[in-house]
């Protein structure tokens, strides 16, 4: 798993690429508030390589939860900035600071 940001200094918007190893997935998706937990909103692109992967435009000065969904499965990213407790979610989810 991997998060790249890329500050876009003439936009107020960070340019942010979600990637994460499925090799075996059909399907795989980003999702959080900067999309409403909306996975149609941040499906993923498999690669060839068996990678998922998609670039996002996000607000910047901003933290968003998040999570992958692949699969039906809901997995953290290890390289999160942080994670936080969610209520509703009774788990934690991925933090990034943009």
């Amino acid at each position: 798993m991997a998060i790249k940001k890329q500050v876009i200094k003439t936009k107020p918007v960070c340019k942010v690429t979600f990637s994460i190893e499925a090799k075996e997935a059909t399907t795989a998706a980003v999702i959080g508030d900067f999309n409403n937990w909306n996975p149609s909103e941040g499906a993923l692109a498999k690669l060839k390589n068996g990678t998922f992967k998609a670039t996002f435009d996000l607000p910047k000065e901003n933290s968003f939860e998040f999570k992958y969904l692949v699969d039906g499965t809901f997995l953290n990213d290890p390289e999160a900035d942080s994670y936080r407790w969610n209520e509703f979610a009774n788990a934690e989810n991925s933090v990034l600071e943009v």
